[in-house]
């Protein structure tokens, strides 16, 4: 039975009515998303938005505003002047980064949350997205597949603002009504990005390094099993989750989600199939202190079910396509 043309009508008008903006645009995560909801929703409808002055070619084809998201009147002005009804806020210091800059990290990381959960608490956009991160487990978690629910001690400042924020989501959400999504990403792959300071940083800048024919000396022990996933499954659940019913959203502080486990020796072995040659050495620094604290395998059985997660991506296929596409000139 066909739909009436009335609400045909009206599904398209609150489908072109939807205007995203993207805080943190240039970031590891924030190019390939705008791409993908560019692609998705119209170049039109996707603003991109970071502290740089200009965007990054990547992202010319659309919308750009420079946007410190510590600047709340600036960030309420680009909310009025494009009628946005989505922001996912990826503006955040990474691990590594973060413990270097301790202060600031904390600031950038929970003010800038703030300023979009109380944008939403007003009704002035409709729908948040924040991711959290693995990074919120601590030494006392679980390590081996690493349930929803459990023991959460973070020790970087990176995790306890990620907690922190986990906590402020799902109260905004009880006491406010706020629609605000979250998934606590695990080490993430790409080769549309180069790496940016974070722990698990090493699964991409070593295949620079492979591409290139260079040693890669990998700042984490050889037997460092971390959980990953390629960026392609990031993004397929980053808009998976936002575009749920919000009745199976049920979890509203941060969701796991699981894409395959390795350690840097794995990794290595599966390169060498393709680049024999390939060589590394290992000397661990403060990242490893980091990496023993987090998960070695995540359950996800909770996103599985509420809203229906599944990776694509295992270590084989992501080695070759991150071998066929990787630039070493980006880096050397």
């Amino acid at each position: 039975m066909k739909p009436p043309i009335v609400a045909v009508f009206l599904y398209l008008k609150f489908w072109n009515m939807r205007k995203i903006l993207i805080v943190g645009a240039s970031g590891q995560i924030g190019t390939e998303l705008v791409l993908e909801l560019r692609r998705r929703f119209g170049a039109e409808n996707v603003i991109a938005s970071d502290v740089k002055d200009e965007p990054s070619d990547l992202l010319k084809d659309g919308l750009y505003e420079k946007l410190d998201i510590l600047d709340k009147e600036s960030y309420n002005a680009l909310l009025d002047k494009y009628k946005i009804t989505e922001v996912y806020l990826l503006a955040a210091l990474l691990s590594a980064t973060a413990e270097k800059h301790p202060e600031f990290a904390w600031k950038l990381n929970m003010d800038g949350l703030f300023h979009v959960l109380d944008s939403a608490k007003e009704g002035k956009i409709n729908k948040i997205f924040w991711p959290s991160s693995i990074a919120v487990f601590g030494p006392n978690t679980p390590r081996e597949n690493t349930p929803q629910y459990c023991v959460m001690d973070p020790s970087t400042v990176y995790g306890l603002s990620k907690l922190a924020g986990e906590r402020w989501c799902e109260y905004y959400n009880k006491k406010h009504g706020v629609d605000v999504r979250s998934i606590r990403y695990p080490g993430l792959i790409s080769y549309g990005s180069l790496p940016g300071g974070g722990t698990t940083d090493y699964a991409v800048d070593i295949f620079y390094h492979a591409k290139a024919g260079k040693k890669y000396n990998c700042f984490l022990k050889k037997d460092t099993e971390l959980p990953m996933m390629y960026m392609d499954d990031a993004i397929k659940a980053t808009i998976d989750l936002m575009e749920a019913p919000s009745e199976k959203v049920v979890i509203r502080s941060s969701y796991n989600i699981s894409g395959m486990s390795f350690t840097p020796e794995k990794i290595y072995a599966e390169i060498r199939k393709s680049l024999p040659d390939f060589e590394i050495e290992y000397n661990p620094d403060f990242r490893q202190e980091i990496a023993d604290s987090w998960p070695k395998s995540i359950n996800d059985n909770e996103a599985q079910i509420h809203w229906g997660w599944a990776p694509e991506y295992d270590l084989k296929a992501l080695t070759l396509t991150m071998l066929e596409h990787v630039d070493p000139s980006k880096l050397f």
